[in-house]
């Protein structure tokens, strides 16, 4: 199983989606071993700055590559909703000396996710609300018509580079606003629609 992300996929204002499209796609990866299925997490010991995003998770159904725009969205089973976690402080060190950062993002628990819907549940992908709350407070909330690059977007895109497969996990990106850092302690929850689907703390 590959679980992959987007990066910088959300705007605050729809009108700068056009422009925004132009610049290139930055996709990175977490191991299978990060993810954390409605649990509770732990934080971890060698980080002082936890950073969450809450974004959309997509199942990928079937096998494919150089998959068509117009024809990527068939390829989604599944729908969830999950933290992408970032040790910020490690991420910089690494950057700093110009090294592969996948400790910074794919320690154990950077992936914590909820249980999966199937997409026929969401009648239009392109309009799917989604938010998170940290003890009881609404950090960021969103929709998936802020995206910069769509799912469909998203999964053409990766298959260029590799074949995509059942079961691979795809995190489509945070809203603009609102990340921020994550204390030990914190309760968080996540919802799609208004349904809550993910639910823990940090211990």
């Amino acid at each position: 199983m590959k679980i992959l992300g987007i990066g910088s996929n959300y705007v605050i204002d729809q009108k700068e989606i056009e422009e925004r499209r132009k610049g290139k796609k930055f996709i990175f990866s977490k191991p299978e071993t990060a993810l954390a299925v409605n649990c509770d997490v732990k934080y971890p010991s060698f980080t002082n700055q936890l950073v969450y995003e809450v974004e959309l998770v997509i199942k990928i159904g079937k096998k494919g590559k150089d998959i068509s725009v117009e024809n990527a969205n068939d390829y989604i089973s599944e729908i969830a909703v999950g933290i992408d976690y970032t040790a910020k402080d490690v991420l910089n060190d690494y950057r700093e000396r110009k090294h592969p950062w996948e400790f910074a993002k794919g320690f154990d628990g950077a992936a914590p996710i909820s249980n999966f819907k199937p997409v026929s549940n969401f009648p239009d992908l392109n309009n799917i609300n989604f938010d998170l709350k940290i003890n009881g407070e609404q950090k960021q909330k969103s929709s998936t018509a802020f995206m910069i690059n769509n799912f469909a977007d998203i999964i053409s895109f990766i298959s260029e580079y590799m074949t995509l497969e059942p079961g691979d996990l795809i995190f489509t990106g945070t809203p603009a606003a609102g990340i921020g850092e994550i204390q030990k302690g914190d309760h968080l929850q996540c919802s799609i629609e208004g349904e809550l689907l993910l639910d823990f703390k940090m211990i």
